[in-house]
């Protein structure tokens, strides 16, 4: 789609992970409009995606919710005001990068768009231009959104998801005091959104301790809310460990897992940024979607789809394994 569009927009009213997975699609579309100002319509929590990627997306366009879509409570009287601004906007391109369609594709028809271009069920949703695939199931959530821009003819040569860290970033990283030098702790992450998607803590506290008999320190981080799950991770472990729980930021988090020896976690936005970061990492998929959701480089990161096998002998060698590879065993450790 060779035209020199000014006005773009991308519906993704998701949550870090998922964004995160974007970020090759919105590196792509910058590099193919450099001079266009990129809107991303999301929910208010993605204010600070967008500035931390303000060098791709111009503007966050705060969405009021949708019935049907279960990110957050559709605001219905704000829900009309929104749909006034967006087809006031009259954007040039519309991207549903939202998912499969069938609950948002007419609700982006309505903002009446140059062009809306997106995904679709199969045998459902024909749009005027062509501009609309089917949806990709099997494909990488990574590359599902490459391949929709391929549809527009924009080149799409950079797979890696990437998470900027700025000097604030380290400020608040220093104000948690982690007493422990670079590279010699481990980061455990054992909450996500929705309990059926944890581990169960037994085999986080297990595993912690496992790493923790090599001399690793551990360091166990949630948000606001996981209290409980940390608190119960801590109270199987053998080895003592610090209880970050609802003290880091977005930004000290990310610093956090960059000077750590490895994570361990559930599949959630904090393992995306580990991947993004290039730390080792070791992820627990309850969702049964690994091809979907897990890291690329599998020489750093091993997901483990635990609904097809509860095999925590094969995590234990993947932790060792990875620990081994990636960076001798330092000095003092043992």
């Amino acid at each position: 789609m060779k035209r020199d569009f000014k006005k773009i927009a991308v519906f993704r009213a998701l949550h870090l992970g998922d964004l995160l997975c974007t970020t090759p699609a919105f590196r792509a579309l910058r590099q193919h409009y450099p001079d266009a100002h990129i809107s991303l319509i999301g929910l208010p929590w993605a204010s600070a995606f967008q500035s931390r990627f303000a060098k791709y997306i111009d503007e966050l366009i705060l969405f009021p919710g949708y019935p049907g879509l279960p990110e957050q409570i559709p605001d219905e009287e704000q829900f009309p005001v929104f749909m006034e601004n967006m087809r006031r906007r009259q954007f040039d391109l519309l991207l549903q990068m939202q998912g499969n369609g069938t609950i948002v594709n007419e609700l982006l028809s309505g903002m009446k768009a140059g062009f809306t271009a997106g995904f679709r069920p199969d045998g459902d949703y024909a749009d005027d231009n062509n501009l609309f695939i089917h949806y990709p199931e099997t494909l990488h959530e990574i590359d599902r959104h490459l391949a929709l821009l391929q549809q527009l003819g924009i080149a799409t040569p950079n797979r890696m998801i990437e998470f900027p860290v700025t000097d604030k970033d380290q400020d608040e990283y220093n104000k948690l005091h982690i007493p422990y030098g670079e590279k010699r702790f481990i980061v455990v992450h054992p909450g996500s959104k929705g309990s059926w998607r944890r581990w169960p803590a037994p085999y986080f506290a297990a595993l912690a301790d496992y790493v923790a008999d090599t001399g690793f320190k551990v360091i166990i981080t949630g948000v606001a809310g996981e209290e409980d799950i940390v608190q119960e991770v801590i109270s199987y472990m053998r080895y003592p460990a610090v209880n970050l729980c609802g003290k880091t930021s977005l930004g000290s988090m990310a610093v956090l897992l960059q000077k750590s020896r490895l994570l361990i976690s559930n599949c959630t936005g904090v393992a995306h940024i580990a991947s993004a970061l290039q730390t080792p990492s070791i992820v627990i998929s309850m969702d049964g979607e690994p091809h979907r959701w897990g890291a690329l480089d599998d020489n750093l990161h091993y997901t483990h789809d635990w609904t097809t096998s509860k095999n925590y002998d094969r995590i234990l060698h993947k932790t060792d394994s990875l620990l081994l590879r990636t960076m001798p065993v330092l000095a003092g450790n043992r």
